[in-house]
């Protein structure tokens, strides 16, 4: 295809309308396989994706493309939208609404797509008196491994779930051993190896020996998560004119397991455990008060809210917020809404979000709103002129 026919397809009113139907038959076909795979699974698979794979989910991994995932249709979308304003666009006032409302949509195509990609949703569970300087991510987990060597603080070596979906061997400079991946369960059922009917642990060392781990499909029920968990070798790194030290035996960590497990290596102490990933924070918050309302006779949520304390000493920051339904709090580019709570109140659930593009719908119905109120008027003066000459 030469440069001159890509750049007429990339301008072409056939490829918008051709992006609008796909985005159509995707939210539809969507809206339908929420039905059998949840929410969260159809979000991550149809709509947060390059493109739409199938089988969705495969024991042997194999899967083919076979639509259009939302980030694809919406870049092509962009793509189409900025290069036909710039052929198409000529220096006048005359067309000045038309411009800004193009300029609108680029802005508000562009910040919704740049929010899927970059914004990042978690949350904070606080009782009465926690302070936390983190938040959680809702699904995603981590292996952290924690060295003991230091006693006012631990040393967090933290491996993402993208590394460990990826298996192999993982080393890094802060470790003085290797940690090698030998199954990865996106969701698992664990039970006692006296309970099972059938199959052994596949652990050797911790409390995982004694633990039957087998796979399970993933979560669709929108109150299921799914329960992840990993079997890791942990191989010692020999020092220079050393013979290979015999590993460390093979450990299970899930987040089921509660506890970290400890192990020694290179005259240290080690803990592994497979938790929620964590966003630290420059800055604290700790909750004094929750209150919880409802209405009369009922056990209806009528108000809920939290009272904390947020603490920055780098900003010598000290004050008291309080965060309640559509008052949350701003923060350092996050924000902290009120979610929700746990039974009998015991915790209050912070959800926080940080999106650095969050300001960009805002910026795009102001010029498009601009852009449709001169383009308007525009006709309107030049409809009461020609009604007036007639006159």
């Amino acid at each position: 295809m030469s440069a001159r026919r890509l750049v007429d397809l990339l301008c072409s009113m056939k490829l918008t309308i051709g992006c609008l139907i796909a985005a159509l038959v995707l939210v539809f076909v969507g809206t339908l396989a929420q039905v059998h795979y949840g929410a969260h699974l159809v979000q991550e698979r149809f709509f947060q994706s390059t493109f739409v794979w199938w089988p969705m989910e495969s024991s042997d991994g194999f899967a083919v493309p076979v639509f259009p995932g939302g980030h694809l249709i919406g870049a092509v979308m962009l793509v189409n939208l900025v290069a036909a304003h710039l052929r198409r666009f000529r220096l006048n006032w005359r067309h000045l609404g038309i411009h800004l409302i193009h300029g609108g949509l680029i802005v508000m195509l562009a910040g919704g797509l740049f929010t899927d990609l970059f914004a990042v949703e978690s949350f904070m569970r606080l009782g009465p008196g926690d302070a936390l300087n983190y938040s959680q991510h809702a699904a995603n987990v981590e292996l952290a491994v924690i060295s003991e060597k230091a006693p006012e603080f631990d040393q967090v070596t933290a491996i993402p779930e993208s590394r460990l979906r990826r298996g192999g061997v993982i080393e890094h400079r802060s470790l003085p051993f290797r940690i090698v991946v030998e199954h990865f369960y996106r969701n698992a059922r664990l039970e006692m190896a006296g309970q099972s009917g059938s199959g052994k642990p596949l652990a050797d060392q911790g409390i995982g020996a004694g633990v039957v781990v087998t796979e399970r499909p993933r979560a669709t029920a929108m109150d299921e998560r799914d329960l992840k968990a990993a079997s890791i070798r942990i191989e010692p790194i020999p020092q220079a004119g050393q013979a290979a030290p015999k590993p460390l035996g093979t450990w299970l960590v899930s987040e089921a397991l509660g506890a970290p497990q400890r192990f020694s290596c290179a005259g240290g102490s080690w803990r592994i455990a497979l938790r929620l990933q964590r966003f630290y924070k420059p800055y604290t918050l700790t909750l004094q008060r929750f209150t919880h309302e409802t209405y009369a006779g009922t056990d209806i949520p009528k108000n809920f809210a939290s009272h904390v304390t947020l603490i920055d000493p780098e900003r010598a920051v000290k004050r008291d917020v309080l965060i309640y339904m559509n008052h949350p709090l701003r923060y350092r580019g996050e924000t902290f809404y009120q979610s929700g709570f746990e039974k009998g109140d015991q915790a209050t659930i912070l959800q926080t979000v940080h999106n650095p593009t969050f300001v960009a719908p805002y910026i795009a119905c102001i010029v498009i709103g601009a852009g449709l109120l001169i383009q308007f008027s525009r006709h309107f003066v030049g409809f009461s002129r020609g009604k007036k000459a007639a006159c």
